[in-house]
């Protein structure tokens, strides 16, 4: 792949969701790296007061590090963030900022930055930015529309229920599979594990609904096997991933605590099981509308019997030292300025 000349990038990192962390470490990982391959660089939280963060910043420049907590932080005014996030991303000060860049890297995962509105936004402005388009992100985003689109492609899934609590009473589906459990329960569109609960009774189903404030839930059952996690950049499909966990779920403090997991890449499976999730992730890829310029991560984990079933597919997967996609590249025999230069290079093509 050919290498693009030295650029003028714009970083979109933070934003309005409870990954906001996670993406403000991102942003500043990839900074390093466009700073390290000779580009300049300007750092952009969309949603925060002061939106400009660092920049612009030149090879030799230092970032400041940011450090996820152990939990999501607490978004006491969510609207405020997207009100700041809409107005930055449509006028004004940021937007033009934008346009002078030759290219806007996304850092941002969860909420706008990942369901397809920052990259509609972006493309009406005639922005050029990195990953996969709007409708890729939107079809991905949204948990049980992208399990049923993989489902209909024949691509293994797990029986699920969507279900919103305060809606009525619980739906007969979900105290089935209660019954049957335990089940997972998550956020329908939501991403980094972000209020991911085992359920083993009705009891707790209740409490879990509760703390959910009315947000559409996905409901599935408990997949006792192993986890697996197969990156695609462009066209390339990444060495996989086992994750050995020490707890039921890969939750959010898993994910960004060093040491609370172990990652192996490659995993130690075999050749014939590493290659089928790999042709599972790629066609997940192109199901979902990925193009050939997007990159995505896809997730699995194993039935009782050992059968890999896909969880979800993450259009901007995170990028922070402790990140899986990294992780991947460097199972490829990639250092991490080489996976951020072969997304720019998608980007440019």
């Amino acid at each position: 792949m050919r290498h693009n000349p030295l650029m003028r990038i714009v970083i979109l990192c933070g934003g309005e969701s409870p990954e906001r962390d996670v993406s403000l470490a991102s942003g500043g990982s990839v900074a390093r790296a466009l700073l390290e391959r000779g580009h300049e660089v300007v750092l952009v939280d969309p949603a925060a007061e002061v939106p400009v963060a660092a920049g612009p910043l030149r090879p030799g420049d230092a970032v400041d590090g940011f450090e996820v907590g152990k939990e999501p932080p607490a978004l006491l005014d969510r609207q405020l963030l997207r009100r700041r996030m809409h107005a930055a991303l449509t006028g004004g000060p940021v937007l033009e900022l934008l346009r002078g860049a030759e290219l806007v890297f996304l850092a941002l995962h969860g909420g706008w930055g990942e369901d397809g509105q920052v990259q509609d936004l972006l493309r009406k402005a005639g922005v050029r930015f990195t990953g996969a388009d709007g409708a890729a992100c939107a079809a991905a985003w949204h948990k049980g529309r992208a399990q049923a689109a993989l489902g209909a492609a024949g691509l293994p899934v797990a029986e699920r229920v969507l279900w919103r609590p305060g809606a009525g009473e619980v739906p007969e589906e979900v105290k089935r599979l209660v019954a049957a459990g335990p089940v997972v329960t998550k956020p329908v569109a939501d991403g980094s594990s972000v209020s991911v609960h085992r359920v083993e009774s009705l009891s707790r189903l209740a409490e879990v609904a509760r703390a959910s404030e009315g947000a559409e839930l996905l409901v599935e059952p408990f997949l006792p096997g192993r986890e697996f996690a197969v990156a695609v950049v462009g066209d390339r499909v990444l060495p996989v991933i086992e994750i050995e966990l020490t707890t039921p779920l890969f939750d959010y403090t898993a994910k960004y605590q060093p040491g609370a997991v172990d990652e192996v890449c490659p995993a130690r499976v075999p050749d014939g099981f590493a290659a089928r999730l790999q042709e599972l992730a790629l066609r997940a890829h192109e199901v979902l509308g990925f193009g050939e310029g997007a990159y995505s991560r896809t997730d699995f984990r194993c039935d009782a019997a050992g059968e890999p079933m896909c969880l979800e597919t993450n259009a901007l997967p995170g990028l922070t030292a402790t990140s899986l996609l990294p992780l991947a590249a460097a199972g490829a025999g990639w250092t991490y300025p080489d996976l951020i230069g072969r997304i720019v290079d998608l980007a440019m093509r």
